[in-house]
């Protein structure tokens, strides 16, 4: 199983970015896929997660400003990024927890395929 992160990049507070992961070699039939982030000296940080059916989860940090989706046909996740800030700087990393999940986990220790990281700078 192998996860590619794009999308990332630097952009000025305000400012809008879309990430998406794109997973391969997958033979499960059910998963959630998931965002991360760990920014410079902090800990790992759930964003958002979303189920086969669509059903989404976010992290109280995130909720009102980005937006997870899946095109589960593609084995794609997306996470639309809105009013960023510099805060928001961070290394975000895609993941995916299989299984019939009843609504995603949030905790990192359940998303057992991780991918590489991709950067996102937010300047004031």
């Amino acid at each position: 199983v192998q996860l590619v992160e794009s999308g990332g990049g630097s952009v000025q507070a305000g400012g809008s970015l879309k990430l998406s992961c794109v997973a391969s070699g997958f033979r499960y039939s059910a998963y959630c896929m998931g965002w991360f982030r760990q920014g410079p000296g902090k800990e790992r940080e759930a964003l958002a997660f979303v189920d086969k059916e669509g059903s989404a989860k976010y992290g109280d940090s995130v909720k009102d400003r980005f937006v997870v989706s899946r095109d589960t046909a593609q084995h794609t996740a997306y996470l639309q990024m809105n009013s960023l800030t510099p805060e928001d700087t961070a290394t975000y990393y895609c993941a995916v927890s299989a299984g019939h999940w009843v609504g995603c986990p949030i905790t990192a220790s359940t998303y057992g395929y991780w991918g590489q990281g991709i950067q996102v700078s937010v300047s004031s």
